[in-house]
């Protein structure tokens, strides 16, 4: 099996420490970053595109988006040091607001954008609306995806979107949120631009925001 293979493999084998070995390989035989990069997107894609026809579960997302972590650091400083670029249909900057912990939401519209062409930046949970801010600005973001599953921490994608404006970068960037604690007449009240209580839903109100519907 040459290294690419064995990339994909490690994707679909959930195996996060073979992804980045096989990534770390690639970069040693020479292999263009983009190419490997791209090897791992297709992967999730095809996890992707089961979970969607109901053949795969949350856990296989789950594991498949835990390989890809792992070594997509390694092929991104490649591409950053040789001046490449991964194609994608836009840049998402995402992740759980301040205050909340729950990640699994915001990890599987990561995974279903990734498969679906978008470059992604997942911060994690418990993000302040600075630092949202400053990752639409250090990345150029043409999207935020925001989650809050709790009820009092709601209020921090309004925060968000006030600090966007405040640093002249609403005009620039989408604003999509979801959770549980939000719905369609709350996203319409901060001023998102979107709103949509599914994984699958998200990644497709992103395509429409780049128009890629």
């Amino acid at each position: 099996m040459d290294t690419l293979a064995g990339l994909a493999q490690a994707i679909n084998d959930y195996d996060a420490a073979a992804a980045e070995r096989c990534a770390r390989q690639a970069l040693e035989e020479g292999l263009d970053p983009v190419e490997a990069f791209a090897t791992m997107t297709a992967a999730i894609k095809d996890i992707g595109d089961g979970f969607e026809a109901g053949t795969r579960w949350l856990p296989d997302l789950i594991g498949a988006a835990a390989a890809m972590q792992a070594a997509s650091p390694v092929l991104e400083e490649a591409i950053r040091i040789s001046g490449g670029k991964k194609a994608a249909l836009g840049t998402v900057v995402a992740g759980t607001v301040q205050g909340d912990i729950h990640s699994i939401g915001i990890e599987m519209v990561c995974t279903l954008l990734i498969a679906a062409g978008f470059d992604v930046h997942y911060l994690g949970i418990d993000i302040p609306a600075e630092e949202f801010v400053e990752a639409v600005r250090d990345n150029g973001a043409d999207i935020v995806a925001l989650s809050a599953l709790l009820t009092v921490t709601a209020a921090e994608d309004k925060k968000v979107i006030q600090l966007l404006a405040d640093a002249g970068l609403r005009a620039q960037v989408k604003v999509m949120v979801g959770g549980g604690a939000i719905n369609a007449d709350f996203a319409a009240s901060i001023g998102a631009d979107g709103y949509e209580p599914s994984a699958p839903g998200a990644v497709e109100l992103a395509k429409s925001f780049v128009g890629a519907a």
